[in-house]
C-alpha cells in the first residue's frame, strides 16, 4: 500500500470528464492505496481524478471519524434515484484544503455501482454517506463541490482558497 499524491485545485485533470473502468483486476491495487491516501488525509471520500486517474471510481468511508468504519469501493457509480428534499451542509474536499463550501444535495440517493467482485450492487444512501457519494460522483464529471454554487458565492470561495 501506499500514499498518493492529492492533486489540488487548479489541476485540469479535476475538470475533466472520466472514462468507465473496464478491468476490474487492473484498478485492485489502485482502490488499496486511494482508501491509504484517504484515511491518511484525512478523508471521508477520495475520486480517482483526485489522484491523477481518469477512471470512474470512488472510494468513501461515512463512519470511520466517528469509529465505525464501512469502507466502500465504487466503479462505474450513478444515482438511479433521488428525492427531491435537499440538505445543505459544509463541505470540505481534498483538491481544496481549507476551504469549506454549504452545498445543497440531494436527502436520499440510490446508488449503483460495480463492486470490486464485478458484481452489480444498489444501496440506498442517507445523510453523510448520501453527501459523500454525490461529491465524490461530481469529481467523476469534472465537478468541484463549488461548481454547485451561485456564480457569487462560487467567486467568494476561490477567493478564500487563492488567499491561502
Amino acid at each position: 500500500m501506499s500514499v498518493l499524491a492529492i492533486l489540488k485545485w487548479p489541476d485540469a485533470r479535476l475538470s475533466q470528464t472520466c472514462a468507465p473502468v473496464q478491468d476490474v483486476a487492473e484498478i485492485e491495487t489502485l482502490v488499496t492505496d486511494m482508501f491509504e491516501t484517504m484515511y491518511t488525509a484525512p478523508g471521508r471520500g477520495l475520486a480517482a481524478p483526485q489522484v491523477g486517474v481518469m477512471a470512474r471510481l470512488f472510494v468513501m468511508d461515512a463512519g470511520w471519524k466517528e469509529g465505525d468504519m464501512t469502507p466502500l469501493a465504487c466503479l462505474n457509480p450513478r444515482i438511479t434515484k433521488a428525492t427531491d428534499d435537499r440538505v445543505t451542509g459544509g463541505e470540505g474536499c481534498l483538491s481544496m484544503p481549507g476551504v469549506e463550501a454549504q452545498v445543497a444535495r440531494h436527502a436520499e440517493i440510490t446508488l449503483e455501482y460495480t463492486d470490486l467482485t464485478g458484481t452489480l450492487c444498489t444501496m440506498s444512501l442517507t445523510g453523510a454517506a448520501a453527501i459523500i457519494a454525490q461529491h465524490e460522483l461530481d469529481h467523476l464529471d469534472g465537478l468541484m463541490h463549488f461548481d454547485r454554487l451561485s456564480p457569487e458565492a462560487r467567486a467568494a470561495i476561490l477567493v478564500e482558497y487563492e488567499a491561502l
